[in-house]
């Protein structure tokens, strides 16, 4: 079911489909914000209202031209000036293919560097997702080249990659934060753990790792057990509740992001909008087979 939904996230022809129900549509709601920056910056203040802090996402990936690329690290500068003088609390989460990664490794740097330093100068922060692995080694030469002139900025691990543990080890020794997260593309076994229980096991342990580094990392999990198993730890080695952060993404577990923020713990929501959902949305399923059904049951309804 996962491969065959992340198969669908790349069919446009079952995009504009299923685009024609409002269910489907409804639905994606649950899980992006809107599609324009106005919807982003509603849901951060309403997040930040409940003591929850935020990370823009504009949606987009593997863009086909040098001028899509320019254009979107243009519309991101311009999400850093719109939350810095509306006084948004957040961040913002970039993609490297959308900023031309799949068009030179030149130009990305170029326009994340531009992004980063625009940002520093807002006081802001810029996390640099990570995607499938094909890209993991680019995205992390990237990172460290911008995070020399301009330490503003993070990136994201994935537990469920075999190498992880080795890229935790060196993106610590350069003093770069990192969002752990378990992973959400389709990988082969030859780069991949493909049981659960393992990837769990790599996820635990690279927070250990983490927590005991002296830095500030956001945990994110929707996991309670994983969760319960890294307080412990925290409580276990005295490390203070607002020296990390937990992260979520929008539209999951909002029960749970509340009750860390009552517990104390630093809790910050992954909000994506914009126009290209779908690719992120269909990810989601994947993860949620379980919405899938919902989906079905009521696409037939009026």
């Amino acid at each position: 079911m996962r491969a065959f939904l992340l198969f669908l996230s790349r069919q446009e022809s079952f995009k504009n489909f299923m685009l024609r129900f409002r269910m489907f549509r409804n639905t994606a709601w649950r899980f992006v914000a809107g599609e324009r920056v106005e919807d982003a910056i509603r849901a951060a203040r309403e997040l930040r209202q409940q003591g929850i802090r935020a990370t823009m996402d504009l949606l987009g990936e593997n863009t086909r031209s040098e001028e899509d690329a320019q254009r979107t690290t243009g519309e991101i500068v311009s999400l850093l000036d719109r939350t810095h003088a509306e006084n948004v609390d957040c961040n913002v989460s970039v993609k490297l293919t959308q900023l031309g990664l799949d068009l030179g490794t030149e130009l990305c740097f170029q326009n994340l560097a531009r992004i980063v330093r625009h940002s520093a100068g807002l006081g802001g922060f810029i996390r640099v997702d990570m995607e499938d692995s094909s890209y993991t080694d680019r995205t992390l030469d990237i990172v460290q080249r911008v995070h020399r002139e301009t330490p503003n900025v993070g990136t994201v691990i994935q537990s469920y990659l075999y190498r992880s543990e080795k890229d935790v080890q060196n993106l610590i020794a350069h003093r770069i934060g990192i969002r752990l997260c378990k992973g959400a593309y389709l990988e082969p076994a030859t780069v991949a753990f493909k049981k659960k229980r393992d990837t769990d096991a790599n996820y635990l342990a690279l927070t250990k790792r983490m927590l005991q580094s002296g830095l500030y990392h956001g945990i994110a999990t929707h996991d309670e057990p994983m969760i319960d198993a890294i307080k412990q730890f925290a409580g276990e080695r005295n490390i203070a509740k607002d020296s990390f952060e937990f992260q979520m993404l929008f539209g999951i577990r909002r029960d749970l992001q509340q009750q860390l923020g009552k517990e104390g713990y630093r809790v910050r929501v992954y909000i994506p909008y914009g126009t290209r959902w779908y690719p992120y949305f269909m990810r989601r399923l994947a993860e949620r087979p379980a919405n899938i059904v919902f989906i079905l049951r009521n696409l037939v309804k009026k």
